[in-house]
């Protein structure tokens, strides 16, 4: 067995793509997509019938280009999901513009119209996840879709009170960015790397792992955002991984013993204790921590502008706008 498959017994592998070729290659449970991964999809010809179908659905039900720019972005993404639950037996995650990120009601009726979007499609709700980041609005938006039986992924995730916040609103799935807090320490603390199990994303992961495992949250951890597949590998155990289909392909090459890293019934042992947070201690928290700070503030930026470039590009190319 190739430790992709030794992985596979312990961990559910998500594909972090919106590529439905290397969806069909590695045969995922669930598939997550942004921006970023669906405008280099549509790239590919095969998508052309998605994008067709995305334009002439925001003409006939937008009224003014604003609008139909708006519903065009959230069309494709639903096309693209559909295509991806069609090989996979899980669930497939749809991203909430990050233009949204602190606008709690803004965020609630984007999620409700992604999933009304799919349900247009004869798919059901329970195999959808509106991703979210992990702002305190965020949370209070993902608590209320929760409550309507809309399931949420906080993505953007790089702190332990992000994930008590997006816990105690009952999310779904939180996917903390194991990768993107390596770069932030390595460029700050001025090092080539980490031996894996020193590497500051995987203990960011492993002690929000242990907390969830602790005091029994219910809301599930997809470690994402991997730099390499050592990351992956200290990470065994964890609920779900999201992995790019490059660092698939490498772990279904590599053989040789896995040993499962994070076990919740040693996490139940530990001698963690229990934080309680309100609006005030979350952003106090949040800010006193440098990297998570500075991470979030720019992921957001990164999304956004992602979701322009794409948005301006098929409503150009499309003459809508």
């Amino acid at each position: 067995m190739s430790k992709l498959e030794k992985l596979r017994s312990m961990t559910t592998i998500v594909v972090d793509t919106g590529d439905i070729e290397a969806i069909k290659t590695f045969h995922p449970t669930d598939a997550t997509t942004n921006p970023s991964l669906i405008e280099k999809a549509i790239e590919k010809a095969e998508y052309q019938g998605l994008i067709d179908d995305a334009v002439n659905y925001s003409k006939k039900k937008a009224k003014n280009p604003s609008e139909r720019c708006s519903l065009l972005l959230d069309k494709l993404f639903v096309n693209v999901g559909a295509e991806i639950l069609k090989l996979i037996p899980g669930r497939v995650s749809t991203e909430v513009d990050a233009r949204l990120s602190f606008d709690i009601e803004g965020s609630i009726k984007k999620g409700q119209q992604l999933v009304g979007l799919y349900e247009e499609m004869g798919i059901n709700r329970n195999r959808i996840l509106i991703k979210l980041a992990s702002t305190w609005e965020g949370g209070i938006a993902a608590k209320e879709l929760e409550k309507m039986g809309i399931h949420c992924n906080m993505t953007l995730l790089f702190s332990l009170p992000q994930a008590i916040h997006c816990a105690d609103s009952n999310v779904t799935l939180i996917s903390p960015f194991v990768g993107r807090i390596l770069d932030w320490y390595k460029a700050h603390e001025k090092k080539e790397g980490y031996p894996a199990a020193e590497d500051p994303g995987v203990k960011s992961v492993t002690n929000i792992f242990n907390y969830y495992k602790k005091f029994g949250y219910k809301t599930q951890i997809m470690g994402a955002s991997f730099r390499n597949r050592d990351e992956i590998l200290e990470l065994a155990g964890c609920d779900l991984l999201t992995i790019a289909p490059q660092l698939l392909d490498e772990l279904s090459k590599a053989e040789g013993e896995l040993v499962r890293k994070l076990d919740p019934e040693v996490a139940k042992h530990s001698t963690i204790e229990k934080l309680s947070l309100d609006e005030k201690t979350f952003r106090f928290m949040l800010n006193e921590d440098a990297m998570a700070t500075d991470k979030l503030a720019e992921g957001i930026r990164g999304f956004t502008q992602a979701a322009k470039q794409l948005e301006g590009k098929l409503c150009s190319a499309c003459h809508i706008g």
